[in-house]
C-alpha cells in the first residue's frame, strides 16, 4: 500500500521536487500561509497543487533543506507564514529554468534570421563562455565568434538570458533580418527546404522523409520540381 502511494516519489528524484518548489516560489513570488499548527504543510498544498503528488515528509525535509541553504526566508507575521526567495534562491531558482530552456520550431519559417550579438567584457570570460555555449546548446549557429543565428522565433528565450546572465543592451542584441547575404550554409543547418514560393521548415529527425518525398516526387511526375511541404 505504502509503495502504490508513493510510486510518484520513487520515479522521480528528489531534484524534482527541489525544482518544483523553487519554481512554485519564483512564479509566485511571496507566499502567505495560514500557520496554525498542525495544518501548515496541509494549507501549504493547498495553495500549488503540483506538490500534493511528494509524501508531506519529503517536502518538509525539502523546506528545511531550502531554509539551512539560505535559500528561501519564512517568516511568521500574526497568524500567517510568508515564504518567499533570497536572491541566492532566485538565482538557483533561474539556473532550472534556463536548464529547461529550449526553441521551438514552426511548421513554416517566416524567412527571418534571428541574428544574436554579443560583446562581453574580457573581465565576464566566463560567464561570455557560459553564454556561447548555451547559444549552442540550443541550437544557434556560429556565423561569427560573437555574432549568432536562429532561424526561429526566440525573443523570449533571449530576454530570459539576458536576466539570467545579467547582460545589458549593449552588450546582448537581437536583431531580426530577413537577408543576411548567402544563406545557404544556413538553410541547410537549421533544414530548411525552398521550393519555389513555398518554404517548409523540416525536422532534423526526418531527413529519410525529405529522400522519400523527393524521390517520389521526381519518378511520379518526372519533373525535378517537386512541391513538398512538411509532414
Amino acid at each position: 500500500m505504502a509503495i502504490k502511494k508513493y510510486k510518484y516519489y520513487f520515479k522521480k528524484p528528489k531534484l524534482e521536487i527541489l525544482k518544483d518548489v523553487l519554481s512554485w516560489l519564483s512564479v509566485a513570488g511571496a507566499v502567505a500561509i495560514a500557520g496554525t499548527s498542525p495544518f501548515f504543510l496541509t494549507n501549504l498544498l493547498k495553495g500549488y497543487k503540483k506538490l500534493r503528488k511528494y509524501p508531506k515528509r519529503r517536502l518538509s525535509d525539502i523546506f528545511y533543506r531550502l531554509k539551512k541553504q539560505g535559500l528561501i526566508k519564512i517568516e511568521r507575521k500574526g497568524v500567517q507564514i510568508f515564504i518567499k526567495l533570497t536572491e541566492e534562491g532566485k538565482k538557483k531558482a533561474g539556473r532550472f529554468q534556463i536548464n529547461d530552456l529550449e526553441i521551438g520550431r514552426s511548421k513554416k519559417w517566416d524567412r527571418r534570421w534571428r541574428i544574436i550579438i554579443f560583446d562581453i567584457s574580457e573581465l565576464k570570460k566566463v560567464l561570455r563562455e557560459a553564454f556561447r555555449g548555451k547559444l549552442k546548446e540550443l541550437g544557434f549557429y556560429p556565423l561569427q565568434k560573437s555574432v549568432w543565428v536562429h532561424a526561429f522565433d526566440c525573443q523570449a528565450e533571449i530576454e530570459l538570458l539576458r536576466e539570467f546572465f545579467g547582460l545589458s543592451e549593449k552588450e546582448l542584441r537581437l536583431i531580426i533580418a530577413e537577408n543576411v547575404g548567402n544563406d545557404r550554409e544556413l538553410k541547410k543547418f537549421f533544414e530548411i527546404i525552398e521550393n519555389g514560393r513555398e518554404i517548409s521548415a523540416f525536422f532534423v529527425a526526418k531527413p529519410k522523409l525529405v529522400e522519400f518525398l523527393f524521390r517520389e516526387g521526381v519518378s511520379g511526375t518526372g519533373n525535378s520540381e517537386v512541391q513538398m511541404t512538411a509532414g
